[in-house]
């Protein structure tokens, strides 16, 4: 049965933020700028050698809290800390570099609610290390099950937003793997029949020289590990599913 859906949910933001004092203050205030505002974010430090932790708390906003790790534990601990505190009936994820458009999470909350989602991602555009978009749009299905998102991981972190009326916690938790994010949708998709994609170009995704995205060779081997260790998939079956990520993944990049 169809839940009704609430008219002013709360979304729970959550960044994990590591060294990113050049692009978190943009980051911020295009959370600021959304046309939804019953929101409340988490910037999770995860030891910060650079002033990433000011900056977060120049701002004079009390949605936004600043959560300090103790130790540094990568992005999965530092989203899962961010999840555990949350108390939204969205949970949603933005990544310390990237932007979102004004209107991404009123049209996305609208779009849930409309469609009766557990698990929602949008399109998105490429831009370049001064978030400046480069015209390269990336649209989405309508629909992603799990055997589909082993072949297209498409899914775009900082697109992502979870209902959690429909969602435990435990669910959406990330592992501590390379490429965690792709591991938990898949781990998610489990559970669900599939997850819906909003065809509209919502976020900016901000590609640095410097970032782990940006090595080609080492995606390679952590959607391969993902294949044989995570998934446990055999040879056969993970060599299939690479040629559709591969050939996917050049699509979005052209």
């Amino acid at each position: 049965m169809k839940q009704v859906a609430c008219k002013n949910p709360l979304v729970s933001i959550v960044i994990p933020a590591y060294n990113c004092a050049a692009f978190i203050s943009d980051t911020i205030k295009s959370i600021q700028a959304q046309t939804y505002e019953n929101w409340e974010l988490f910037v999770v430090d995860d030891c910060s050698a650079d002033n990433t932790k000011d900056i977060v708390n120049s701002f004079s906003d009390a949605r936004i809290k600043l959560v300090e790790q103790k130790k540094n534990g990568g992005a999965a601990k530092a989203r899962n800390v961010g999840i555990m505190k949350a108390k939204g009936d969205y949970i949603a994820f933005l990544d310390s570099d990237d932007l979102w458009r004004p209107e991404k999470l009123e049209k996305q909350i609208r779009f849930m609610q409309e469609n009766d989602s557990a698990f929602c991602f949008t399109g998105y555009e490429f831009a370049d290390e001064n978030a400046k978009p480069n015209g390269k749009i990336v649209s989405v299905p309508a629909k992603i099950t799990y055997k589909q998102a082993l072949k297209n991981t498409t899914i775009f972190t900082s697109t992502v937003m979870f209902d959690m009326s429909k969602l435990k916690k435990e669910d959406i938790l990330m592992p501590d793997v390379k490429s965690e994010d792709t591991a938990t949708w898949w781990k998610v998709l489990k559970t669900i029949d599939y997850a819906d994609g909003l065809n509209e170009n919502l976020s900016i995704y901000r590609r640095s020289k410097n970032t782990l995205s940006s090595d080609k060779k080492e995606a390679i081997r952590r959607i391969w590990n993902l294949y044989r260790k995570q998934e446990q998939l055999n040879l056969v079956s993970s060599s299939v599913n690479f040629v559709g990520y591969a050939f996917n993944a050049v699509k979005r990049r052209v």
